[in-house]
């Protein structure tokens, strides 16, 4: 494993990180009991990323990532078609854990393993040097990305401390709609520069 890392930006880091394993153990152990199946969706030259929690149960099944509602509101919000979405060569899906970390005892998602993030994200982020906008998708992603702790809805709030390079998101699952409600400056002020940004980097 540690030669994979010291290899980050050979093309089939890809291929590497589909074949980790490092968690099987942890992943039997859970409610799901379910084997790994890291879903690595970058190549080499992409210009967007999108860095996420970790692939829910839909995209463990389907091995694509955001092959769920929660994927269908992330590209509303990006202004983006599935087939833009799913083009490697231009956007990258890195998630902060590639594999589906299963339920707890109450089937509650689990939260990524740490060690997926420690393993792979430097050497993929090297690889991945010719990103322009980076959309992080909820607390884990804002927090590696950007070293900012505390309430995700002030972190959205203060988006433009980091704009045009980086922008935070909340988790766009159905779940998250009432924060959706209360907060309409998300929509009427967030999303319209979010779409032009998009929509310039992937010109």
């Amino acid at each position: 494993m540690a030669a994979a890392v010291q290899r980050g930006r050979e093309p089939d880091l890809a291929a590497r990180i589909g074949a980790c394993r490092l968690c099987a153990e942890r992943f039997a152990a859970t409610a799901t009991a379910h084997a790994p199946r890291p879903v690595a969706w970058f190549r080499p030259g992409a210009r967007l990323l999108i860095a996420g929690q970790a692939p829910g149960a839909r995209v463990h099944a389907s091995g694509r990532p955001f092959t769920d509602p929660s994927g269908d509101r992330l590209r509303d919000w990006l202004g983006m078609d599935a087939a833009t979405f799913y083009d490697r060569d231009r956007v990258a899906v890195v998630p902060m854990a590639f594999c589906f970390p299963g339920y707890d005892a109450r089937k509650a998602d689990l939260p990524p393993p740490p060690v997926c993030a420690a393993t792979w994200h430097e050497p993929v982020m090297q690889t991945l040097d010719r990103i322009e906008l980076k959309v992080l998708v909820g607390a884990h992603a804002i927090r590696w990305h950007l070293g900012v702790k505390g309430p995700l809805t002030e972190a959205v709030r203060n988006w433009r401390d980091h704009w045009p390079g980086a922008l935070p998101l909340p988790h766009p699952s159905w779940r998250n709609t009432a924060w959706l409600k209360r907060n309409p400056w998300f929509g009427d002020e967030v999303l319209p520069v979010l779409r032009a940004r998009v929509k310039e980097v992937l010109a």
